[in-house]
């Protein structure tokens, strides 16, 4: 072991692919300071100290995962509440922007044409997948003191469910708005009215169809 190579003048230089040790005489201790890798990030200053004995180099003390390494300054819960405060704000200033553009088309009926109420649709489902977001934080996240990964209520799984359907319809109105321009691009006379109750069912039949067999699914096989 090269870290307890020593010979009668002392311990010999030794790299234990960390630092690099000096020689030393017996009965001397080197402090070294922490690579400089571990300041890049944090104003580390920590120091790494070894005796030099009959036997060799002694362990690095204090170890270099306490000397060189920073705590972290940011409490987990609070780096939490960061993230959910930003996505909040986002999914509040989408829920507004939304809701004035579907008023807007409401209200004007020059804009009323197939083409817009698909537009309206797929806004209605980021809608409620904002209000379905809102929902799912009030419930699973209503007291700091809730053990929310064993948190198994009705109202959660209620929730939980909702959030799901709400984001799968969203999707699914993706798809249809890309169904609908390709029947612009591929036919000369499309009939776009005649297939607006065709695209409904497709975007909010078939993800509740989805949703009820995954619920079936879960009380069958975990019901948690």
């Amino acid at each position: 072991d090269l870290g307890n190579l020593s010979n009668s003048s002392g311990c010999l230089p030794v790299w234990d692919a960390v630092v690099c040790w000096p020689r030393a005489a017996v009965g001397e201790t080197i402090h070294l300071p922490c690579p400089a890798v571990f300041s890049l990030f944090n104003n580390n200053t920590g120091i790494v100290s070894r005796n030099c004995t009959a036997g060799g180099w002694s362990h690095p003390f204090p170890p270099y995962h306490e000397a060189c390494t920073a705590e972290d300054e940011v409490p987990e819960e609070s780096y939490f509440a960061t993230v959910k405060l930003i996505y909040t704000v986002g999914y509040g200033v989408s829920l507004l922007s939304l809701s004035v553009a579907v008023i807007i088309l409401l209200l004007l009926r020059r804009l009323h044409c197939a083409r817009n109420y698909i537009h309206m649709q797929l806004f209605f489902t980021f809608i409620l997948k904002s209000v379905a977001v809102f929902i799912k934080d009030a419930t699973l996240f209503s007291s700091d003191d809730t053990d929310h990964c064993t948190l198994s209520t009705a109202a959660c799984k209620a929730s939980v469910v909702f959030c799901h359907y709400c984001v799968m319809t969203n999707f699914f109105w993706l798809l249809v708005e890309a169904m609908y321009l390709n029947s612009l691009l591929v036919s000369a006379f499309p009939r776009s009215r005649r297939c607006l109750w065709s695209f409904a069912l497709l975007g909010w039949g078939f993800p509740l169809v989805c949703i009820i067999l995954w619920i079936c699914s879960r009380l069958y096989f975990e019901d948690t």
